[in-house]
């Protein structure tokens, strides 16, 4: 038996909420995905377990759906406490451990993305950014032992599903016809799927991993979604159906773009995006490059190489 205690940290941006969860099954209290390093998550977490009338060194395990900051933040708080194990996919390891050699690969892989993307000024900008975060942020490592998940296997009473495309080492957790997803899919806003390298300085696939991800889980037995953010979904499989034409309508206003001109991706994206271009550019950038490449996959593109940037035309 496996009981899921949500925990909804409330935010103002518009994710709504960061959400983490407490797990009891017959031997084991688990925590599923840790919040942000914020008192306001921890003084959540520690409200909900003595609800429940525990402590955090009652804890068992802590199990990540992926390494983003929102999902991991406290960690290293816990584990500070008690000794207890942390299960990850195989690929979070870099991305955790934050490891010098994976960081610096990684801002060189953007820098040459926005470079090729005609992204300018801005793309500049934002590689500055990048190395002034690798010491702001270094903070963020996760310290200690990591146990990898075997997909094959199931792990604390629960069914281990990978789901990359917003994130490459992304898993959700079934049980019965529940699924906690990561940010897989979230009721009120469509998750990103964001571009950036795997562990050989090769650019993921991110939009088609997604859309896979999705199709997987519109084929399980599915019926209600815990998600990384905002509320519970009860219908996913309609979601997810509003997700994958939302996709298609993207893809189609793009190649509309691209009827009238070749383009850069930098192009399509002020275009698209006009108005969040700068505000948001890493994760417009994202967005558009991500697209493109699942149209390119899907013959829906051509794609040039000229003066040290690639140009985009509609087929």
């Amino acid at each position: 038996m496996i009981l899921i205690h949500p925990i909804y940290s409330t935010t103002k941006s518009s994710l709504k909420s960061i959400n983490f969860y407490i797990i009891e099954t017959d031997r084991d209290l688990l925590l599923l995905d840790a919040g942000y390093p914020t008192e306001t998550c921890w003084d959540d977490l520690q409200s909900e377990l003595h609800r429940l009338g525990y402590e955090v060194t009652d804890l068992s395990a802590i199990l990540l759906t992926h390494h983003h900051p929102d999902h991991v933040g406290l960690v290293n708080t816990i584990r500070g406490k008690v000794e207890i194990p942390l299960y990850v996919h195989e690929k979070s390891t870099p991305r955790l451990r934050r490891e010098p050699n994976f960081m610096d690969m990684r801002i060189a892989f953007y820098e040459q993305l926005y470079r090729e993307s005609g992204c300018g000024d801005v793309g500049k900008e934002q590689i500055q950014h990048l190395l002034a975060s690798l010491d702001a942020n270094a903070s963020q490592a996760i310290d200690g032992e990591l146990t990898y998940v075997d997909v094959e296997q199931s792990l604390f009473g629960f069914e281990v599903l990978e789901v990359p495309g917003h994130s490459p080492d992304q898993i959700a957790f079934q049980y019965r016809d529940l699924l906690i997803s990561g940010d897989l899919l979230i009721g009120h806003i469509s998750s990103n799927a964001i571009v950036e390298p795997n562990e050989d300085g090769e650019r993921i696939q991110a939009l088609s991993q997604h859309v896979q991800s999705l199709q997987k889980i519109a084929n399980t037995n599915v019926n209600t979604v815990h998600p990384g953010h905002g509320s519970v979904i009860t219908d996913p499989k309609a979601l997810i159906h509003e997700r994958l034409e939302g996709v298609k309508r993207k893809t189609d206003a793009i190649r509309d773009l691209l009827y009238t001109s070749q383009q850069t991706a930098s192009d399509v994206a002020k275009q698209m995006y006009e108005k969040r271009y700068k505000s948001q550019f890493p994760l417009v950038m994202s967005e558009i490059i991500g697209h493109l490449d699942y149209m390119e996959q899907l013959h829906m593109v051509d794609k040039e190489y000229k003066h040290g940037v690639y140009m985009y035309s509609a087929r």
